[in-house]
This record gives C-alpha cells, structure tokens and sequence, in this order.
C-alpha cells in the first residue's frame, strides 16, 4: 500500500453480526472555510473600511455548517457584521449572507461580491 491510498474497514466474511450492532465508521463532515479568491474579496472590503477608520479588528470561525467571517468596531464589542458562507442553503437563498450584530439579515445570494455590495457601497459625491 501506498501512502495516498486510502485504509478501507470491510466487516470479516462469515462474521455474524447478530445481538450487537457492527462498527461501521462514520466520516466526519469536513470543515467549511473560505477559500483564497473569497477571502480576498473580503478582505479587500475589509481594507478600505479599515484606512477609512469603520472598521478595526475582524475574527474568523470555521465549523461545521458555515464559515463566519466577524467584523469588530472595537475588538471587545459584538461584531458589527457577520459574513457567513453555508452551503447548507445553496439551493435556498444564497450560499452567502451579511448579519448585523442584531441579526438582520442585510443580504444573501449565491455571489459573494454582489452580497458584499451592501456593505462596501460607494458613496455618491458632488462634483462641481
């Protein structure tokens, strides 16, 4: 056996499985992260509110079910937003979401830039 093949269980020939229940291994379900083109898209929203004085610290949580991208004011309070993936709901409303601190849900969709637009709008100037 190699090292990239992977170890299979297979329960014995003739082996009865009567009385007890037999050990089947169960996988886990894998983590769910940001990969590096959804983070840089963040993370360029999260740099220009950054220079312009909004925003200040951020914090990431990977689980189970959805990854949480939180976004601080300060690092002690609650987080002023919350940008979520869960692909739980990619059929539904949208693999992504922004969630103020109360837990309004500001936007979902299936694009991450078009669900950033609503926090990283460009504000309109008068031009004389």
């Amino acid at each position: 056996m190699s090292d990239s093949e992977p170890i299979v269980f297979r329960p014995r020939t003739g082996a009865s499985l009567s009385g007890a229940a037999a050990f089947q291994p169960t996988q886990s379900p894998a983590t769910i992260a940001f990969d590096r083109r959804e983070l840089g898209q963040i993370l360029t929203v999260y740099g220009r509110k950054v220079a312009a004085g909004e925003w200040r610290d951020y914090a990431m949580d990977f689980g189970r079910e959805k990854a949480v991208f939180s976004v601080f004011r300060k690092a002690s309070e609650w987080p002023l937003y919350r940008i979520e993936k869960c692909p739980k709901n990619a059929r539904k409303q949208g693999v992504y979401a922004v969630i103020t601190s109360t837990g309004l849900i500001l936007k979902r969709g299936h694009e991450l830039a078009r669900v950033l637009e609503v926090i990283d709008r460009k504000r309109l100037t008068v031009v004389e």
